[in-house]
Parts: structure tokens; C-alpha cells; sequence
């Protein structure tokens, strides 16, 4: 049996965090997230990463006590994967140095764009993000979009 609907992409991903201000500039400045909705009344802030959106929960918020996770330091996320343009390896490097953030881990595996590279970060509060580029085809096919 069918689905009632058609797979599109991300929507969104829920961050839990703790420190609002460090988190936006995180994701507005290394990044290069644009602001999205805002529920100040929640503790809750979107960002937009494409088309896709991160929302920002900020725990510490009276708003937001039903998103504190039940056991202190637990993670409700592993990574969320942004798709990107094509990049500079170099240049990526450089921005991220420059803004303090450490380089996990350099990789070449797939994804939904198919095989390409990735970059992986933590955010200000431990969230790995992994930074991926579109897919690279030998017969160079741009399946970016």
C-alpha cells in the first residue's frame, strides 16, 4: 500500500541547547544560516540552512520545559547532515579555523546526492554536523540541485 504523501526532504531539525546567543552565532556566522521564525515566548528560534530550517530550543528558557530531555546529558540527535554547494576544501578549512571550530573528520562516502565529501564539526553545545558537498559523478553529471 501506498503512502498518502511524497517524500520531499528535511523540513527541519530540533536542536536542544542552552546558550541562545552562542548558538545563533554559531549558525549565522560559521554557518551561514539567515534567520528564520521566531517563538521568544517558547525559548525557540529558527534558522534557515537552505531550504531547510534548524530550529534552536534553548532548554534553560521557562518556555521550553517540555522539550528538556529526561535524563541530564542526553542526546536526542547522532548528526544532522547539511547539503551544500561545491566548495574549496582549503577555503573550508580556513573559514572553520578562523572561527575556532575543529575539523572531526575529512570523508568521501555517499549520501542522497550521491558520493561526495564531507566535513564534520560539532556546533557550540556537541551537536556533529557533517558539512556535505553534492555529489561527484566520473562522467560529470551535476546532480547538485
Amino acid at each position: 500500500m501506498a503512502t498518502p504523501f511524497t517524500l520531499v526532504g528535511i523540513d527541519h531539525v530540533v536542536l536542544l541547547i542552552d546558550d541562545m546567543d552562542r548558538a545563533l552565532k554559531f549558525y549565522f556566522d560559521v554557518m551561514g544560516c539567515v534567520p528564520g521564525y521566531s517563538y521568544p515566548a517558547l525559548g525557540m528560534e529558527q534558522v534557515w540552512c537552505g531550504s531547510s530550517l534548524i530550529v534552536l530550543w534553548d532548554t534553560t528558557h521557562p518556555g521550553a520545559q517540555k522539550a528538556v530531555p529526561p535524563v541530564a546529558g542526553g542526546r536526542n540527535v547522532d548528526h544532522i547532515c547539511i547539503a551544500t554547494s561545491p566548495f574549496d576544501h582549503d577555503a573550508l578549512r580556513t573559514h572553520l579555523a578562523s572561527h575556532g571550530v575543529e575539523i572531526l573528520q575529512e570523508a568521501f562516502h555517499g549520501g542522497a546526492r550521491g558520493m561526495g565529501h564531507s566535513f564534520y564539526i560539532h556546533d557550540p553545545f556537541g551537536t556533529k554536523i557533517e558539512i556535505k558537498g553534492p555529489g561527484e559523478y566520473p562522467d560529470g553529471r551535476d546532480l547538485s540541485r
